[in-house]
């Protein structure tokens, strides 16, 4: 493991707002027999329950899923609710250069299916995943970097907001000196989402098996072999899609190619009209700063507010207690009005970067039908699910369904993982500072 084991433990879920706010879900039960199928799926989030779909309902494929938890119970469950444009890390301008000039628009055509894959998801197995106003604003905390944001190509679907624009639309902090604002995109709650996949896989076929933590898989005659703690599954093929929680025991290739950072959430209790008046952000609309280390906040239906950190290099209880202090500190400084709004919720998890700074979606090399889908950046809601149905197709023989960017296979970190990951949350605090208001 690559954090303490605390940021793994799968017995006890992390009290957070969409668990509290979400209907009982239903409980997959362990796996205890031994039997064979297709393709087995290691992981019931986005990428995986959406493979799942793809091929019970796309080719009639016998699909089994594990998870160590149940569906939801790692990033999927507990992530900030953006179903957005994203999934990497590259610049247009790095994507071309490093993959050539078609890739771009490959790519940036996979985000916009993406985005279109999850509200073709909410609607065609009825899912109430209560989506919020469309849209996405991206927010420039320095001088510098608000210039460097209107120097920038503006998409088509993007409008350039300054200081008193934010305020007229009620999209007003204490820190940031002018926004980009993209049409595409929408808020929504991601347990829900992602409870509402897993009962429509199960609906369609596929057989899901909670708190079932793939021990061992090994080559099998043409398949492989997975081991739980109480029952074993012959497979053809694998799809592991377990992102931030993937254990690279299971695949040794995977070693020093990943890399799970922490994200933070806090929800504070609801606010009042007056509160959000005062403060003057009384929309639903998803923000984010340009910042290394990002926050990303939105408005919930319930008028809560989400506030989310990325950094932590520990789960140790005061760790996580003092990056949670600073993170609300942080919070006060961006939302002076609402400093009295208690925090009611926190919790954190792990999203997963690959040395690439893009997603893979492909074969493990030398392991004939062992497959990964993993590296969303941050950025999962759209990618991972828009992700796991091309790795479905992929797996069954369509070479050129996952986007350009995702086919390499990543290298490794050149330095350790956990010595990049402290010099890179180190840079970032020397460079950034802490948030001053304006």
């Amino acid at each position: 493991m690559f954090y303490e084991p605390e940021g793994y433990d799968v017995s006890t879920w992390p009290e957070t707002y969409w668990r509290a706010s979400a209907p009982a879900a239903r409980h997959y039960p362990p796996l205890e027999t031994s039997h064979r199928t297709e393709i087995a799926i290691i992981g019931a989030g986005y990428a995986g329950l959406n493979a799942a779909l793809e091929l019970v309902e796309g080719y009639g494929a016998d699909v089994t899923l594990l998870d160590a938890a149940q569906p939801g119970g790692g990033a999927s469950g507990r992530n900030g609710g953006f179903c957005c444009l994203g999934g990497a890390r590259l610049s247009a301008a790095t994507i071309r250069r490093r993959f050539g000039p078609e890739a771009t628009a490959n790519w940036e055509s996979f985000e916009i299916r993406a985005i279109e894959r999850v509200r073709d998801n909410l609607e065609r197995y009825h899912i109430d995943a209560k989506p919020c106003e469309g849209g996405e604003l991206l927010l420039a905390d320095t001088p510098r970097r608000w210039y460097a944001l209107k120097n920038e190509p503006l998409p088509g679907n993007a409008r350039l907001l300054d200081r008193l624009d934010l305020k007229n639309e009620g999209l007003q902090t204490a820190a940031y000196y002018g926004g980009r604002l993209v049409s595409c995109g929408f808020g929504l709650h991601p347990y829900a989402y992602v409870t509402g996949l897993a009962d429509a896989a199960m609906r369609a076929g596929a057989r899901i098996h909670g708190d079932s933590a793939v021990q061992a898989i090994q080559p099998d005659g043409d398949g492989w072999l997975l081991r739980t703690a109480r029952g074993q599954v012959r497979a053809k093929k694998v799809l592991m899609a377990t992102n931030g929680y993937s254990d690279e025991t299971l695949i040794p290739w995977l070693a020093g190619r990943w890399l799970p950072a922490i994200s933070n959430i806090m929800v504070t209790r609801p606010l009042s009209i007056t509160e959000l008046s005062a403060q003057g952000w009384t929309r639903t609309l998803m923000a984010y700063d340009n910042r290394l280390m990002l926050h990303y906040f939105r408005l919930l239906p319930d008028n809560r507010f989400l506030f989310g950190t990325r950094g932590g290099l520990s789960f140790h209880p005061a760790s996580v207690a003092e990056f949670a202090q600073k993170a609300r500190a942080e919070f006060e400084v961006i939302f002076p009005h609402f400093a009295t709004a208690e925090t009611e919720y926190a919790w954190n998890g792990l999203v997963c970067l690959m040395a690439s700074l893009s997603p893979y979606i492909g074969p493990v090399p030398s392991a004939p039908g062992l497959w990964i889908a993993m590296g969303w950046h941050g950025n999962g809601v759209a990618a991972a699910s828009e992700g796991g149905r091309r790795a479905a197709q992929a797996m069954l023989g369509a070479q050129e369904a996952p986007p350009i960017i995702a086919r390499q296979p990543p290298p490794r970190f050149l330095l350790p993982r956990k010595l990049a990951l402290r010099t890179l949350m180190t840079m970032a605090t020397l460079r950034e500072g802490p948030m001053r208001a304006l």
